[in-house]
């Protein structure tokens, strides 16, 4: 049966980065995410008690410094979802899988039986890479070339669809790959996985608008949203005549009243961000990523604390309730979310915006 992810009959909700430590949150208050197991357990079987869609990992092999080390802490995708998928009955979970520093065959097999593991509700995020101090980490240089990276990405992505839906023994060449005698069984349970990728680069949403089944791009806001939309269904159905939803990435602070929400932002974000930790990771984004514009990095300072460049919905019920539908609006297929408390916080989502997001017809009843 097809992943119901891809059943676009509605506006999908997910949770984002909740196997790294603080999450998105670059702050040092005690009370932050702290990405334990049994945390992302507990959150995971709430998800799919409430509703949530999918749950989307970030792969991530040292921190970004500053007082709490940012994202020091970090379960790592590819057992994290083997381990969900096993513990619930109804939810997507995403596998993240750096192409640079996984080779094909191996993450191909991981992830067929990852698939097997969890009865085809598994799903697979590929990224290019760009984060240069893990490439030193892993003893390799990054590409000085942009287009280099999702070059090795895509012929990653041709052997791993290759290895998923032939049979027997054969050999594959490519510029990055020379394999002989190579084969893989399981296969995933549906042909393949549903298919993610972050990109927000000209070459990021091209790879996406190829390959993927949902573009995973930062959009500034709803308006900016529309346009977003607007390009990438053009691009993917002009260039590769196939469909692509898009979905973007969101911080959430939902509180009975605006201004209670106003000051927890400000006491989370602004009095005890890790200011250290939000310049290593905006300087790493100007230098070697093109997710964010240089406008974009200016100014967003305070937001990257917040929930790392991503973007705000910040208020009362009715004012998350009412964000959400503007993104819905604006053609996007769905967002991900992210907390400072994961579980608390979500529990009160789940109880108050979502019956919201029913009644506008942004989102049908989940069984």
């Amino acid at each position: 049966m097809p992943s119901a992810l891809l059943d676009g009959q509605d506006f999908k909700l997910g949770l984002f980065a909740p196997n790294c430590s603080g999450g998105l949150a670059v702050t040092t208050i005690p009370e932050r995410w702290s990405a334990s197991w049994d945390d992302n357990l507990r959150l995971a079987l709430l998800a799919d008690d409430v509703g949530i869609d999918f749950i989307l990992p970030i792969a991530r092999w040292i921190g970004y410094g500053g007082a709490t080390n940012f994202h020091e802490g970090v379960l790592e995708p590819i057992p994290w979802a083997a381990g969900l998928l096993t513990a619930t009955r109804r939810i997507t979970i995403f596998a993240t899988v750096h192409t640079a520093f996984n080779h094909p065959v191996v993450s191909a097999k991981q992830l067929a039986t990852v698939d097997q593991l969890g009865s085809g509700r598994a799903g697979l995020n590929i990224v290019a890479g760009w984060n240069e101090p893990e490439y030193r980490a892993m003893g390799l240089d990054l590409p000085t070339e942009h287009n280099d990276r999702y070059a090795m990405a895509q012929e990653w992505w041709d052997i791993v669809r290759t290895l998923w839906s032939r049979d027997g023994r054969y050999n594959l060449d490519g510029r990055f790959f020379s394999l002989r005698g190579v084969e893989s069984v399981p296969k995933p349970r549906n042909g393949a996985l549903p298919l993610l990728n972050a990109g927000s680069s000209p070459q990021g949403r091209s790879f996406a608008a190829r390959n993927a089944d949902f573009v995973f791009t930062i959009i500034g806001d709803a308006a900016e949203g529309s346009e977003v939309v607007a390009q990438l269904t053009t691009a993917a159905r002009a260039g590769f005549d196939r469909q692509v939803g898009v979905m973007s990435p969101a911080h959430v602070v939902c509180r009975p009243t605006r201004a209670e929400a106003a000051e927890y932002l400000h006491y989370y974000a602004e009095e005890h961000a890790d200011w250290d930790a939000v310049d290593n990771l905006m300087r790493l984004q100007g230098m070697h990523a093109q997710s964010f514009t240089k406008a974009m990095l200016a100014a967003f300072r305070s937001r990257f604390a917040a929930g790392h460049g991503t973007c705000p919905l910040i208020g009362s019920l009715d004012d998350i309730a009412d964000e959400i539908e503007k993104y819905a609006t604006a053609g996007l297929s769905g967002m991900t979310l992210s907390f400072v408390d994961y579980v608390t916080e979500l529990e009160h989502f789940a109880a108050e915006v979502i019956p919201r997001l029913e009644a506008k017809g942004v989102r049908l009843p989940r069984s």
